[in-house]
């Protein structure tokens, strides 16, 4: 299947496809206009991961990093987390939480949906209050703090250091210069000194790391209140039902295509009947009922170009009587009939149209002419030939009528009087063409088949489907009747036929 075929599917199609996406598009429209607004507040954290080694010389373990911002993702989602967070907020039930955290950086936002958005706003920056909590006390643990530890140390120290030096005072203000007691003093004095100024030093660099854990979690940007609405986002629903819908559509369409066996184009009935394509007549515009087309109309030329093709085939082997037919009724071969009739007259033949259905009659109908007698007359001995067959309006056209009814259509048409009936038509006239009921319909034009020279088989483009043709297609093979080709009726206009309408304008 090539892209004219999809672009024709398409065009066929093209109301199943917008309805379906208008169908999409009203149960979007419906549902997120009544789905219940929902509000995202956003609190953003900074969160600074301690750094490793001495003052002079830190560093960051960038894997560390990574895993401890998902610890804290994870932390933020959890359970006692957001138990806490109900119990603070007063809340039934915790709303809906997520934590991310953006690449490359040391961020992390705190996202809470609520319909509510003032409620949204104060459980974003409740959580972030907690998960900055929650860091410090990841930090400090539950026991002393180190720089507590050596506070406590440097105080007792300090008790120590004051009681050395009391005693050193002492004691070289009342014994002489160079005593033992007071170097021994002196020395003790020093070692206390010494451990205290490690000691303070150690306090120093304690005090400077709790200070940089203590800021080591910090809210950066508090939520602020939301106005507008996160769910349902207007804007990709609709553009998403849309989307659905024309997929939905295009779905259908094929779906339907292939359901569908009714014969869209010239092609596929050239595939499904397999014989060559004697003309194409394209359909009229409008709705009204056309006898006789306007002349020249695309009509009138397709039948001239009909016309030719017959009379080529004539030269191969006559075609003096030729059977008009169709798979099912209202495929407009009387019509056509009527119309290759005159555009026959024109080239200077003598042309006589034989309603050949004694059933429905229609010949009669397009000439307006009478149908009191003819056809069905002659086959009961009731008139002769040439007292039914009548001039038309038409000049050069002469019709023979179907007659009243009989009630045995099939055996009177099968009978060797209309086969003797059909030789002398051919030598009275140019050519005959019989107009034959429907093949499906009734067996008439089997049985007809058999007596004409060529039988001509119209398919109307758009109307008649597969199954139908093929079997009409069937039942002249069986009868092993001389068909020559296929009418398309309705056909579709094709490059030939605009370039007619450009220079006839």
């Amino acid at each position: 299947m090539d892209a004219k075929q999809y672009l024709s599917i398409l065009k066929r199609r093209k109301w199943v496809i917008i309805v379906t996406a208008i169908i999409a598009m009203a149960i979007t429209v419906a549902g997120t206009f009544l789905t219940t607004p929902i509000y995202m507040a956003t609190t953003t954290l900074r969160i600074i991961t301690a750094p490793t080694g001495s003052p002079d010389n830190p560093s960051i373990n960038i894997a560390f990093a990574d895993r401890l911002m998902n610890t804290y993702t994870k932390i933020a989602t959890s359970e006692p987390v957001l138990s806490q967070l109900t119990q603070k907020l007063n809340l039934g039930k915790a709303p809906e939480v997520e934590a991310e955290v953006p690449a490359n950086t040391e961020l992390m936002k705190i996202n809470v949906w609520d319909r509510n958005p003032a409620l949204a706003q104060r459980a974003a920056n409740e959580l972030a209050n907690i998960m900055v909590n929650q860091v410090k006390a990841l930090y400090t643990g539950q026991g002393q703090t180190e720089l507590q530890i050596l506070s406590e140390r440097l105080a007792k120290l300090q008790t120590e250091l004051d009681l050395a030096q009391k005693d050193y005072t002492n004691l070289t203000q009342t014994l002489p210069k160079g005593s033992d007691q007071i170097t021994n003093a002196k020395e003790a004095l020093d070692q206390k000194e010494s451990t205290y100024a490690n000691v303070l030093d150690q306090y120093e660099k304690a005090r400077l790391s709790e200070a940089v854990r203590a800021n080591t979690a910090s809210v950066i940007e508090p939520a602020s209140l939301p106005t507008d609405p996160d769910k349902p986002n207007k804007k990709i629903n609709l553009v998403l039902g849309l989307f659905v819908g024309l997929l939905g559509g295009l779905g259908l369409a094929f779906l339907f295509e292939n359901l569908d066996t009714t014969l869209y184009s010239t092609k596929q009935i050239e595939e499904v009947t397999h014989l060559p394509i004697l003309g194409r007549i394209p359909a009229s515009k409008g709705r009204e009922i056309v006898t006789f087309f306007k002349t020249n109309s695309l009509q009138e030329e397709a039948l001239r170009r009909l016309r030719t093709n017959l009379i080529t085939l004539d030269h191969i082997s006559p075609l003096k009587t030729l059977l008009v037919t169709s798979a099912e009724p209202n495929e407009g071969k009387s019509t056509i009939i009527a119309n290759l009739a005159r555009i026959m007259a024109q080239s200077g033949r003598n042309v006589l149209v034989v309603d050949a259905d004694l059933r429905l009659p229609t010949i009669h109908k397009l000439f307006n002419m009478p149908n009191d007698a003819g056809l069905s007359n002659v086959l009961k001995h009731e008139a002769r030939i040439n007292e039914v067959v009548k001039h038309s309006p038409v000049p050069g056209v002469f019709v023979l009528t179907s007659g009243p009814t009989p009630p045995n259509p099939s055996e009177l048409l099968g009978s060797s009087l209309m086969a003797n009936l059909i030789k002398q038509m051919a030598q009275s006239f140019d050519i005959v063409l019989l107009d034959a009921p429907a093949l499906l319909a009734v067996t008439d034009a089997g049985v007809l088949a058999q007596a004409v020279d060529g039988v001509v088989l119209v398919v109307s483009r758009a109307q008649a489907a597969q199954e139908a043709v093929r079997a009409a297609r069937q039942q002249l093979d069986d009868v092993k009747a001389p068909t020559v080709g296929v009418v398309v009726n309705r056909a579709e206009q094709d490059s030939a036929h605009r370039y007619y309408l450009q220079t006839s304008a």
